[in-house]
């Protein structure tokens, strides 16, 4: 399995992520890893929605229509 290494992390994004991870009852790492997977599978999901209304219309949506659905439910 590849490995990843993030350098600077801020301080206070570290002891965030130590106190999700540890309601968890998992390592730093691992929940680390769980959110990774979580946000990518986010954008699979919206990627594919987006591939098959695409294959459903005739017409091609513009850039500014993308821009909204990729927005949807981020705050």
């Amino acid at each position: 399995m590849p490995t990843l290494t993030i350098r600077n992390v801020p301080a206070g994004t570290v002891d965030t992520l130590k106190v999700l991870a540890k309601r968890q009852g998992r390592s730093m790492e691992q929940e680390v890893r769980e959110l990774l997977d979580a946000h990518t599978a986010e954008r699979r999901s919206v990627l594919s929605q987006i591939e098959e209304s695409w294959a459903a219309q005739t017409r091609r949506p513009k850039a500014e229509e993308i821009d909204r659905w990729m927005g949807i439910g981020r705050s």
